[in-house]
């Protein structure tokens, strides 16, 4: 066996190479709204796992705590601030105890949210305006708190969970799917308002993710076609390519990626994380 020692060299600066990267995110501080459970949870944790400084903010207090301690658990560095996405004070209340806490401020992950079904003629102006003031409104209020931060500092990475439901309509969610449809129209204005500074804006659409959020939709399906939950969650999946859910962690990866170098010159676009699933 012939051995080429110019390809062994390489192959072995490759491997040292390879040893000796950072992680991906290593010494960033990212903030993920919503994350006291369910997919901001994941994010987080996906986030801290490559190497981020990750905050915690929440609605309520008590899951902040929780998945604070959590995080430092598992060796990741974690602060948490309670946190009303629809309050522009709270928002810039929050940035400034981050900063205080990091002295910086590199990632936004926009994914505090709520979802329902209910046809658009027994829809309430309540339901209505809850779901766009959280979901639309609350990325608008959040991502204005970190702007004119990330523009000092001459770089950062907003990124805004969206949905499947925010690429297509879905019956019976006219509310949810307009402050979808919201979320990916307003990355990509500021994508382009914020692009000389060096801070890119994008969006993430999640498929089917058994979250909280999803038992209740699944309970409504449920109710609605007469058949078990479980019933619900099979035909559900039957409509996905890939025939499985998304994972937390799924969404997670794809913040990561889309906050690292890795991504730097991609701003400006709403991407898929759901098996397939818009294209069925």
């Amino acid at each position: 066996m012939s051995i080429h020692p110019s390809t062994t060299r390489n192959n072995t600066q490759r491997t040292e190479k390879r040893h000796n990267m950072e992680p991906l995110l290593k010494d960033q501080v990212a903030i993920v709204t919503g994350s006291g459970g369910g997919i901001g949870a994941g994010i987080a944790e996906a986030l801290g796992g490559f190497g981020a400084k990750v905050v915690i903010t929440d609605i309520d207090e008590t899951k902040v705590k929780s998945r604070v301690d959590h995080l430092a658990s598992v060796g990741i560095t974690a602060f948490g601030v309670q946190h009303d996405v629809t309050s522009s004070e709270s928002g810039a209340a929050m940035a400034e105890a981050v900063v205080a806490e990091f002295g910086q401020i590199d990632v936004l992950v926009n994914n505090a949210g709520i979802s329902g079904r209910v046809p658009l003629i027994e829809m309430t102006d309540q339901e209505w305006d809850a779901m766009i003031n959280v979901n639309l409104t609350g990325v608008q209020r959040t991502s204005r708190a970190v702007a004119s931060l990330m523009k000092a500092q001459g770089h950062g990475s907003i990124i805004s969970i969206s949905s499947v439901a925010g690429r297509s309509g879905k019956k019976n969610m006219t509310h949810y799917c307009a402050s979808k449809f919201g979320v990916i129209g307003f990355s990509q204005s500021l994508a382009l308002e914020l692009a000389a500074d060096n801070v890119r804006v994008n969006a993430i659409c999640p498929g089917i993710v058994r979250t909280q959020m999803w038992e209740v939709e699944l309970a409504e399906i449920s109710e609605a076609k007469n058949i078990t939950i479980e019933e619900a969650w099979t035909q559900t999946l039957a409509g996905i390519p890939l025939l499985r859910p998304q994972l937390p962690e799924d969404i997670g990866a794809a913040a990561a990626f889309l906050a690292s170098p890795l991504a730097k010159n991609i701003t400006g676009q709403a991407l898929n994380v759901d098996g397939g699933f818009e294209m069925s």
